[in-house]
């Protein structure tokens, strides 16, 4: 039964009485505001928060033997003393100092902590990625959020976690993290929680098991340029020497700025043809995006853990897609031979895309679109601008999509959209004709994605939405996520809310809301991310649409999922809240 305590010497309060406490083993009372369940152990007395660390059951229904407390529930021990825990899942469990005098048991309401609140949650964060402990990452999220550490802390924790404890380097984890960092600032305050727990999650999921990296030491000579260490670093890259390559990369990030990294990092990646199926650009490019957040001073171990998704990337020349019937390979490397030709005679040329540039890209006659592409950057266009139309034309392909194709063609039509989007964002960092390459490949991607749009999903109609209630809209767009095959609704939706005036950026909100909510996967979470950064790259209403049409029929063709860690997520702010989540279990 549940006593209050009162007031006593020392700071301590009166919280039961002695024998009675003897007697019966156990009590629970109420001190300083917080319940505390007090034991009777070997001629002790101790006190610990009643509420135990990990899902909030009451510690005084535990068993105490042989100075462990053991929780009910899931089992967790504390040792009783300390309240240390056996069991990294449950953590420590807050102690109360105890004192007996004249029959009756003191028990101090405010101990000091070991950690401040803020360190405590930030080991807990660390503990979480080692162990692979999804709910300790969610209340780790939550409760940092709390303390004013939502977005930075996490976000470091897991880079610094990620490039250190996975011996492949830079993955599909770190590449979540990053395009959850880029989401952050676009969503609702209990979403920007999510996407850190997302991110932080992911990255210890693809390291749980692995071996951790081993660093290389850069090159000693520091007076090395640029063209030389660019030369050296796509040699080493070109022979798979993954060592050699790292030990020039981190040269190079101690001497040369940020777009010179790019250019070289680039200019490896482009080598060959759409290395790793889209991922290896896809990947730089969010290494970068993530110094943007965390800060270039981690650039040496962040960029080199991008090294093995260049030196151990598959080819697509090697591929029988890019060499059969049509050898779009061949003229993506023909392109390569003479783009500083093309570039030269386009120098002072202001270029602007032609109406039907995109359509022209989205052509079936491989050789047009290789001559559209020429024609581009002899007349001037820019590696940005010529990266923008072909992403533009590998939205249009998801946006096209077919649902009467094989659903795991998705991902082909998803796959070309990443490196598209990826290959702009870099080449928002340097202007260096190696991404002219990139474009070509990218190109000849949406070329080969072209069966995937036959028949060809139409946009939805323009100006159907007026009049319509944005709100009600937004309301109607996540209820499309709740029920299976409901692609081309979401489409409409999209575009009725911009035909209502809607403000795009509480449509964006609610996508956030709907993707966060789910178990989505890396290429459901790529997609919104990169849909986003179209939307913030087009230049037109139309433009503008079509960011925001593709991945929400993306979305719904994934939707809905188990929302397992939607679940998780949910227990954990039920407990910071201080909810007892034991009851719902029959307790």
């Amino acid at each position: 039964m549940a006593t209050e305590s009162t007031d006593g010497p020392d700071g301590y309060r009166a919280a039961a009485d002695l024998d009675a406490l003897r007697e019966d083993g156990r009590a629970v009372t109420t001190v300083g505001g917080h319940s505390v369940a007090l034991f009777h152990h070997e001629g002790e007395v101790y006190g610990v928060d009643n509420r135990c660390p990990h899902m909030g059951f009451p510690l005084s229904k535990g068993t105490v033997e042989d100075g462990l407390l053991t929780c009910h529930w899931h089992h967790a021990r504390f040792e009783l003393s300390c309240g240390d825990t056996f069991d990294i899942w449950a953590d420590d469990v807050q102690t109360f100092p105890t004192e007996m005098r004249d029959g009756t048991v003191y028990v101090d309401p405010d101990p000091e902590t070991d950690v401040a609140p803020a360190v405590h949650w930030r080991n807990r964060l660390v503990d979480g990625m080692a162990e692979n402990l999804s709910l300790v990452l969610a209340k780790s999220a939550i409760h940092l959020d709390g303390l004013g550490e939502g977005f930075s802390t996490p976000l470091e924790t897991a880079v610094d976690f990620g490039t250190k404890y996975r011996a492949d380097g830079w993955g599909r984890g770190l590449t979540t993290l990053g395009a959850m960092a880029n989401l952050y600032h676009q969503v609702d305050h209990d979403e920007k929680q999510r996407a850190m727990f997302v991110g932080v999650r992911e990255v210890a999921s693809n390291c749980a098991g692995e071996p951790p990296r081993f660093d290389q030491y850069a090159l000693d000579n520091e007076d090395l340029g640029k063209d030389r260490l660019k030369s050296w670093f796509r040699e080493t890259c070109e022979v798979r020497d993954a060592d050699g390559a790292e030990r020039c990369l981190r040269a190079a990030t101690a001497t040369l700025p940020p777009e010179d990294l790019a250019e070289i990092l680039v200019a490896a990646a482009t080598d060959h043809l759409y290395m790793n199926s889209s991922h290896t650009v896809d990947f730089i490019n969010k290494a970068f995006e993530t110094l943007d957040h965390v800060g270039w001073e981690q650039a040496p171990d962040v960029l080199a853990s991008t090294v093995d998704t260049i030196t151990d990337g598959s080819r697509a020349e090697e591929t029988s897609a890019w060499r059969q019937p049509v050898d779009v390979a061949a003229l993506c490397f023909d392109a390569a031979d003479d783009i500083s030709d093309l570039s030269a005679a386009g120098a002072g040329e202001d270029w602007e895309r032609p109406d039907d540039f995109v359509d022209r890209l989205l052509g079936d006659d491989p050789h047009a679109i290789d001559e559209a592409l020429r024609d581009a950057v002899r007349n001037g266009a820019t590696t940005e601008q010529l990266a923008h139309a072909v992403a533009l034309a590998a939205l249009r392909r998801v946006a096209h999509f077919a649902t009467s194709n094989e659903f795991g063609d998705w991902n082909t039509v998803h796959h070309t959209f990443s490196f598209a989007n990826a290959v702009e964002q870099l080449a928002g960092r340097t202007d260096a004709d190696d991404l002219y390459r990139a474009c070509w490949q990218g190109a000849m991607s949406v070329y080969l994605d072209r069966f995937l749009n036959q028949p060809k999903a139409p946009l939805p109609e323009v100006g159907a939405g007026e009049g319509d209630d944005p709100a009600e809209l937004r309301e109607r767009l996540l209820e499309t996520f709740d029920e299976q095959g409901r692609v081309d609704e979401a489409g409409r939706i999209v575009s009725r809310h911009f035909d209502a005036g809607g403000d795009p950026d509480r449509l964006k909100r609610t996508m956030g809301e709907g993707l966060l909510r789910e178990d989505a996967g890396f290429h459901t979470l790529q997609n919104v991310e990169g849909g986003f950064a179209q939307f913030e790259a087009a230049g037109s209403d139309r433009e503008r649409r079509l960011a925001l049409i593709a991945p929400a029929r993306y979305m719904a063709a994934h939707f809905p999922t188990r929302r397992e860690a939607e679940q998780t997520f949910t227990i954990a702010e039920r407990l910071h809240r201080g909810e007892a989540i034991h009851e719902e279990a029959g307790d």
